[in-house]
């Protein structure tokens, strides 16, 4: 039986898994696997999906067996084809090139909040403004998002790169933005810094990163009061999986990220009474019963859920994949 308990409320029981809600696949997740299912039912394989549409192993796997291909170079799809743009997001340049290659159908999977970022940037660019992307380089969204324009924009990860910025700290248009999956915490340090080195700096309209984001490290917060261990079920290229890690272990609890149960380290659980359990955005709730299953067997037969917020968002498929009936991602 699973309990609610409420925050900074330390269980009484030893040996408790204590479930983060919210956990798991968030709805620009849940958009993006349900077009390339959706395009796979109708379409058949093989679907074209440029980059991992999530950053999830076992959702990629699974999609692989469905017939899905993930592809880097969009000139490797077959004329006539059927591709799907990842959650993340595409720079222009990719967008230009797809077209040339007489494809079937494009699909764009970029979650909503990504793109709203990636309208901003161009707004900006338009009106002459210099603009500064916090973000971690190498990163798909990063690519996507920087790739809306041409030049004029610079890239820094942490606040030691905002001194090596050749901005002048007087220019009068000058603006940032932000990846939607960064730490909510170092980020508004970064901003904070950024506005005292540009007296000028024009701040996004709206925060850029993601409500899902901010739930889930607020979720790790509550966890963090009332465990002794974390465990993060996420891929080690997901962004937002590795920052709820580093959230844990800032606040001083040991925690680790995993993709699946079987990676699990007895010794982990040492002098461990409660445990916590979330899940990165792109990590479904198979994954977390798996874990479950494992904890049980170390003794770990309590669950609770702390409840910090309730998620409601949802975001509308491409028409040509609707149906009658909502699309309710399988978990």
């Amino acid at each position: 039986m699973i309990q609610t308990i409420h925050q900074n409320v330390k269980p009484l029981s030893d040996k408790t898994i204590i479930l983060a809600n919210p956990r798991g696949f968030c709805a620009g997740v849940d958009r993006a696997i349900a077009i390339v299912r959706r395009a796979l039912d109708k379409y058949g394989a093989p679907i074209y999906v440029r980059h991992e549409v999530v950053h999830n192993k076992y959702v990629v796997d699974n999609l692989k067996k469905r017939g899905a291909i993930f592809i880097e170079d969009v000139n490797d799809v077959p004329e006539g084809s059927i591709l799907v743009y990842s959650a993340h997001g595409v720079p222009l340049s990719v967008r230009e090139t797809a077209e040339t290659r007489n494809l079937n159908l494009i699909f764009d999977a970029t979650c909503p909040l990504v793109s709203k970022v990636h309208v901003e940037i161009k707004s900006l660019h338009k009106k002459g403004y210099t603009i500064i992307m916090v973000g971690h380089k190498g990163h798909p969204e990063v690519e996507g998002t920087m790739g809306q324009v041409d030049g004029n924009i610079y890239l820094i990860e942490n606040i030691l790169d905002i001194e090596k910025l050749p901005i002048s700290p007087d220019i009068p248009k000058i603006a940032v933005v932000t990846q939607t999956t960064l730490s909510v915490d170092e980020t508004r340090e970064i901003l904070n810094k950024l506005q005292t080195s540009f007296s000028n700096l024009r701040l996004p309209k709206n925060e850029d990163i993601c409500y899902a984001t901010q739930n889930r490290q607020d979720a790790v917060k509550a966890l963090a009061k009332v465990c002794d261990a974390v465990l993060v079920i996420g891929s080690k290229n997901s962004s937002n999986s590795n920052r709820l890690k580093e959230l844990a272990e800032n606040l001083g609890v040991k925690s680790y990220l995993i993709d699946f149960a079987d990676e699990i380290h007895q010794e982990w659980l040492t002098n461990v009474k409660n445990v916590g359990l979330t899940a990165g955005a792109s990590a479904p709730e198979i994954l977390v019963e798996g874990v479950i299953n494992v904890l049980n067997k170390y003794g770990f037969n309590k669950i609770d859920t702390l409840n910090v917020v309730e998620e409601e968002m949802v975001f509308a498929l491409p028409h040509e994949l609707r149906e009658n009936t909502p699309v309710i991602a399988s978990r």
